[in-house]
C-alpha cells in the first residue's frame, strides 16, 4: 500500500458522519462517587486484606474453608499469629467462621475479596 492510498483507507472508515466524534484529549466526566461510609468501609477491607500473611489466608480459603490448625500446616506460622490475622480478617468481615465440633471452620464471606486477592498476587508475579 503506498501513502497515497492510506487517504482512500483513511476516508473509507471516517465516522464522523455517525455523529460523533470523540477527542482523545477531551476529559472524561466524573465517575460517580459511592457514598462517604461506603469508601470507608472498602478502605477497611482493603487494609485488612494488606498483611502478606493474611493474603495467604485468603487464598488458602479461596481453595475451601480451612480450620486453624490446617492454615498453620499450610502456611507454615504459629497457631496464635493465624488466629490473631483471622480476627482481622473476620472483623473486616473478610471471613467467617462456624463451629464444628471442638474446631472452627473458616471460609470467605463472599468471593469478591478473593478476585482482588488473586488479581493483586497475579499482578505481582507479572512484573
Amino acid at each position: 500500500m503506498s501513502i497515497a492510498d492510506t487517504g482512500d483507507l483513511h476516508k473509507s472508515h471516517d465516522h464522523s458522519d455517525l455523529g460523533h466524534t470523540h477527542d482523545p484529549f477531551e476529559a472524561a466526566p466524573p465517575a460517580p462517587v459511592p457514598p462517604k461510609e461506603t469508601l470507608a468501609v472498602a478502605g477497611e477491607i482493603l487494609r485488612a486484606l494488606a498483611a502478606p500473611v493474611r493474603i495467604a489466608i485468603v487464598l488458602q480459603l479461596h481453595e475451601s474453608e480451612r480450620c486453624v490448625h490446617e492454615l498453620v500446616g499450610a502456611l507454615g506460622v504459629t497457631q496464635p499469629l493465624i488466629s490473631q490475622h483471622l480476627r482481622v480478617l473476620k472483623a473486616a468481615g473478610v471471613v467467617r467462621g462456624e463451629r464444628n465440633g471442638r474446631e472452627v471452620l473458616y471460609r470467605l464471606v463472599d468471593d469478591h475479596l478473593a478476585h482482588i486477592v488473586v488479581d493483586a498476587v497475579a499482578h505481582a508475579e507479572e512484573g
